[in-house]
């Protein structure tokens, strides 16, 4: 943990948000890593498949990020005060969130998978792999929001660096089990599928471990967590508009799926 609130600012707020600015570029370098896999040893067809799933995965997580977002805001504000019983209370509400929510959105990412790319008008040779990437990527969603919620607590305690650390790392290993999964076992868009929730899975549980261990004021203890309403209404108030933000983005990008996709 940092307390942010002594030192130069200039120097503290720089050396905060490089962290910050390359562990996005490796969250990106999942889609990136997949697609370069998928194109090179599977076809045009899986690859078409990836590239539709993007915006659609952005749009279904966004509200999630933005109101996790708005937790690490709430989480600094506390750590900044020193009063630690509501740091815990915080951090304990994220995780209730993020656990619910992600069992919801799994459920209608892959309920409504296909209906969801007949909408963009995707191509038929192209439906089937997309269906089973969405379906599969969408099921390891609680260990994406576990680790984008282990990310936005470290944060919040003024850490940057020790998430950018596992998403390296996670970046790695997905880029070795895209490889061995694919070329090895030959098990095509799936094995792209389960190699980024693995990856993912490793991280979040690393996380866990790391938090646990090093931060006894935010020890995970599922017998003693606790539901804060009014932190949570908070969370919403500022983690809201910025995920709003996003789905905007994510629904322009489907947009112009859906306008290039018939040619």
């Amino acid at each position: 943990m940092k307390d942010l609130s002594v030192g130069n600012e200039r120097s503290l707020i720089f050396k905060f948000a490089v962290p910050m600015l390359l562990g996005n570029v490796f969250q990106q370098l999942y889609n990136v890593v997949d697609s370069i896999v998928v194109g090179n040893y599977i076809g045009k067809e899986a690859l078409a498949a990836v590239g539709a799933s993007f915006p659609i995965i952005f749009a279904l997580i966004s509200l999630i990020i933005g109101v996790a977002t708005g937790s690490t805001i709430i989480i600094a504000q506390y750590f900044g005060a020193k009063d630690m019983e509501k740091v815990k209370r915080a951090i304990d509400t994220l995780y209730i969130f993020l656990f619910f929510a992600s069992i919801l959105v799994s459920a209608l990412g892959i309920y409504f998978a296909e209906d969801i790319f007949r909408l963009i008008k995707l191509p038929e040779d192209a439906m089937p792999n997309a269906v089973k990437y969405l379906q599969i990527y969408m099921s390891g969603l609680i260990v994406f929001f576990g680790f984008n919620g282990i990310s936005a607590i470290l944060r919040g305690l003024g850490d940057s660096k020790t998430p950018l650390v596992f998403m390296i790392l996670s970046t790695i290993i997905n880029i070795g089990l895209d490889l061995l999964f694919v070329i090895g076992f030959g098990w095509g868009i799936s094995g792209v599928a389960i190699a980024t929730i693995i990856a993912q899975g490793g991280a979040f549980l690393t996380g866990i471990i790391y938090l646990n261990r090093n931060h006894d004021v935010i020890n995970l203890s599922w017998r003693k967590i606790i539901f804060d309403r009014a932190i949570f209404k908070k969370s919403i108030g500022i983690g809201l508009p910025i995920g709003l933000q996003q789905v905007i983005v994510a629904l322009s990008m489907m947009v112009m799926y859906w306008l290039v996709n018939p040619f």
